[in-house]
């Protein structure tokens, strides 16, 4: 091995920091790695495992370069050298390092991918793509507001539970399909795990309130963004969905990953019925701005009116706008979702709207500008007397103790409470005519508020504070190794010594090997003379081998050798 590293070696010792971050990042190499210097490093890299862990991140194109990197050099031209070169697979004269074509022996490529352009959808079949991506902006926007009422929990591969997924399936959210849905949020940054959590971001509320148009266009201009290097053009689009499964060739994952990836595009009305491109798809694949007026001509008309009804339930007549939606779902409960979608207003709604911030005037100022047909007074009492009721039961902290006091006007809720098995967790104790906890004041709140209680936040002056359960949070942002260290200790060891380094650990590699070496010998004189040795040890700073011109064993000083190569056998 050391015999090919030395190459490698120079060409790391040469390159800037910049680049051998970049190697190292491609290469998965661990910023604490043991290595003394650049000699370590190439042997490392060289290795059989090393590489191939290396060998799934190629594209068929670089694959197939590296093929021919086996067996010839690469031109200088090809677009593909300078990324092997880059990965140190492949050497600075255009030929894959020995340990590099030996790891790749037995390895085939597939299929070349089909690169032609796709053809264009017909009107059909560009309408089920665009009825399929509507279907999928809606049933996100259900998903992201199930989690900002209650973030979603993780396994430890990051994946939502079974359980969750049913839950989901309840609520009216495709189970087949949450995982394709979660992965298209995560990739437009509108959830993010969390402390084993999936939660809404502060971008969530922005696009739950925006236009179909603008939600849609976050979406796909969110999955484009995401895509593997392997499907990505040069100038930022993506290469014909046909192409797609053939991408990595030697990745073992990647049939399911472009699967999923293919399905998400479908789920975007990006791909059609029989392969066929969208009008609204071409301007993505081609790396431009989202331009998403052909697919939103082919949607229905959004309404920003309903029908409120004696019965305490609302009619839609088409799909209503987001904003106006979003606002009516803490409102009341939406009992089914279509083009005309149907809403119901419970005691329980709307004591949902009022923890959430809104008051008796602004649910009832809001109802009356969406109606078509004015408020009902069975609606208008349900909301007064649910404001009435809410409130009664004032959560705050005690200023004296630091203990969580409950107290409200009602005294039967007091002992009500006090007794409520649901709430023994708490562990409430009476005083003064109210009760008391050692559990923190949110906590508190948010129980009694499961429990039904009308509970009220209040801050240590009096006034009402609106709880926020969930708060959202933010994308964590990749971090990248820290190879700045091991560059440093790697560094260190550059000098004068280097050379002579390397030319023991070949030497020392040669014998261990019984290769045949054509060794340049420095002479008194200041001449050179080249000798063709069977190395047959090394020590005492002295090379040994049998010299096969004379047939004779020598005995060189490892000083007077400039150069060692390893002859082919």
């Amino acid at each position: 091995m050391s015999t090919h590293a030395r190459p490698l070696a120079e060409w790391l010792s040469a390159a800037s920091d910049e680049q051998l971050t970049s190697l190292f990042t491609a290469r998965r190499v661990r910023p604490d790695a043991g290595w003394q210097d650049f000699f370590d490093a190439a042997e490392a890299l060289l290795d059989p495992t090393s590489i191939v862990r290396a060998l799934p991140i190629l594209t068929h194109e670089e694959a197939a370069a590296l093929v021919v990197a086996a067996s010839r050099p690469l031109d200088e031209e090809a677009s593909e050298r300078a990324t092997l070169e880059h990965l140190a697979l492949v050497r600075p004269d255009g030929t894959a390092f020995p340990p590099v074509a030996a790891a790749i022996a037995d390895r085939d490529l597939a299929t070349p991918p089909r690169m032609s352009a796709p053809q264009p959808a017909g009107e059909a079949d560009s309408a089920h793509a665009a009825e399929r991506a509507f279907t999928t902006v809606s049933a996100l926007a259900d998903l992201l507001l199930l989690a900002r009422e209650k973030p979603f929990a993780l396994l430890a591969g990051g994946n939502v539970s079974a359980g969750e997924k049913r839950g989901l399936g309840e609520s009216g959210v495709a189970a087949e399909s949450v995982d394709a849905l979660i992965a298209i949020a995560v990739d437009s940054a509108l959830v993010a795990p969390d402390e084993r959590r999936l939660r809404t971001t502060l971008r969530t509320e922005e696009w739950l309130r925006s236009p179909v148009s603008d939600r849609w266009g976050a979406l796909a201009g969110g999955f484009r963004d995401a895509l593997p290097r392997g499907v990505r053009t040069a100038d930022g689009g993506w290469t014909p969905t046909t192409s797609w499964p053939q991408a990595h060739p030697w990745d073992p994952s990647w049939p399911e990953h472009s699967a999923a990836l293919l399905e998400r595009a479908r789920l975007l009305g990006l791909i059609a019925d029989g392969d066929g491109e969208p009008a609204w798809a071409e301007s993505l694949r081609l790396g431009r701005a989202v331009d998403p007026a052909p697919l939103t001509a082919l949607l229905p008309a959004e309404v920003d009116r309903i029908f409120l009804q004696n019965d305490l339930s609302a009619i839609s007549p088409g799909p209503l706008a987001p904003a106006l939606d979003v606002r009516l779902r803490t409102i009341a409960a939406r009992e089914s979702a279509a083009q005309a979608s149907t809403y119901r207003f419970t005691p329980e709604s709307i004591a949902h709207a009022l923890v959430a911030g809104e008051t008796e005037e602004s649910i009832l100022e809001f109802l009356e500008a969406l109606s078509l047909t004015g408020i009902p007074q069975p609606l208008r009492y349900l909301v007064s007397q649910t404001a009435q009721r809410h409130g009664l039961v004032r959560v705050s902290v005690d200023s004296e103790t630091g203990r969580t006091r409950i107290e409200s006007s009602d005294r039967h809720l007091i002992e009500a409470m006090a007794v409520d098995q649901s709430l023994r967790p708490l562990a409430l104790t009476k005083h003064v005519a109210a009760l008391s906890t050692r559990v923190g004041r949110d906590t508190v709140y948010w129980a009694l508020t499961d429990a039904r209680y009308p509970a009220t936040l209040v801050a240590e002056d009096g006034t009402v504070i609106t709880g926020e359960r969930n708060p959202a949070t933010e994308p964590a942002p990749e971090s990248a190794a820290d190879y700045a260290p091991l560059i440093s200790a790697l560094r260190a060891h550059q000098g004068p010594d280097a050379d002579a380094a390397w030319l023991d650990r070949e030497l020392d590699a040669a014998v261990r090997a019984k290769a045949v070496l054509r060794v340049t010998v420095g002479m008194p004189d200041g001449s050179t003379r080249d000798l063709i040795l069977e190395a047959t040890g090394l020590g005492g700073g002295r090379l040994r081998g049998r010299d096969r011109a004379a047939d004779v064993e020598r005995t060189l000083p490892v000083s007077s050798i400039r150069a060692a190569t390893v002859i082919a056998q």
